[in-house]
């Protein structure tokens, strides 16, 4: 009965906002922060628009912004000229959790994707909260002057039951989606191509190096195809929530094998409730470093 009154709860729809959420006030803060970099430099830009603790995957692990920038470490003056651009940005119906995902160029060639997942802070700013790249091609995507497709507003919900354990709408859209990521960790073990388009939104992104991001299930059944059949995915890492229940971003560690050879990297997803449940937005899989060569010990001599 505590399960049909939730379900019948989370169905029932909200009063509208007086105020609709604008994924405008995301797509400005990165650019805001893309504006940054050539005059701070890689490591003070990104702790500047980052939450303390924000997440990267660098190193073949999940690492905090602090980790991976060291603020007592000296700036860099052979670092890269990063620019990046958003192309694709969204925003929760409680408007305190965005993203934004585009091409990036690197010395002034396109070299692949970013994704950022953003957070309004208290004063009302907004800081990133995981930031990560993805070797997708960014040659045909749009420029920088260019506009990004937003992600649709899900539908909104209330909780008109609330449960004893004092549960919300974010911590009961993290229990959904950690069995989303459960599930799909068991079917990727048998299928990934499968596994994904059973859960790909409408215009989910799929983001396979070195191609092109694949916008849609049918784009990303062929793009799928270039990655290994099974993946060995291991439990949700960690993510966040938004207040309204109704996106959410993860990332989990994956293994498989290329070449008869093993190999570890990270998924990183976003997820949106939408009218059939929840559905993949945005998927993309970041390689860690190739495992140590296999050392073989020399025959002892006279052998």
């Amino acid at each position: 009965m505590r399960a049909l009154a939730l379900a019948l709860a989370l169905s029932l729809p909200a009063v509208a906002a007086a105020q609709t959420p604008d994924a405008a006030e995301v797509v400005a803060a990165e650019r805001a922060f893309a504006a940054d970099y050539p005059g701070l430099g890689m490591g003070a830009s990104f702790r500047k628009w980052a939450e303390p603790g924000a997440i990267m995957i660098a190193g073949g692990r999940a690492q905090t912004v602090e980790q991976v920038f060291p603020p007592e470490a000296p700036p860099d003056p052979q670092e890269p000229l990063l620019e990046w651009w958003p192309n694709f940005a969204g925003i929760s119906r409680s408007g305190d959790l965005g993203f934004t995902t585009g091409g990036v160029s690197v010395n002034g060639e396109r070299a692949g994707h970013y994704f950022t997942v953003w957070r309004r802070q208290p004063d009302g700013s907004w800081k990133w909260v995981y930031d990560g790249g993805a070797g997708a091609s960014a040659a045909d995507v749009p420029g920088r002057d260019s506009e990004p497709e937003l992600l649709p507003l899900g539908p909104e919900f209330v909780m008109v039951w609330s449960p004893r354990d004092g549960s919300n709408l974010s911590t009961i859209a993290m229990r959904d989606v950690r069995e989303m990521e459960a599930q799909l960790a068991r079917a990727v073990a048998r299928d990934q191509v499968e596994a994904h388009l059973a859960v790909l939104a409408d215009r989910g992104r799929v983001y396979v190096a070195p191609l092109a991001p694949a916008v849609g299930p049918a784009a990303a059944a062929s793009s799928l195809k270039a990655w290994p059949e099974t993946f060995e995915v291991g439990p949700m890492e960690g993510g966040g929530a938004s207040e309204a229940g109704d996106l959410v971003w993860t990332y989990s560690p994956a293994l498989w094998s290329h070449e008869e050879q093993p190999r570890t990297g990270h998924f990183v997803r976003l997820w949106q409730r939408q009218d059939a449940g929840w559905k993949l937005v945005l998927v993309q899989l970041i390689f860690g470093p190739p495992p140590p060569p296999l050392l073989v010990a020399p025959p002892p001599p006279g052998s």
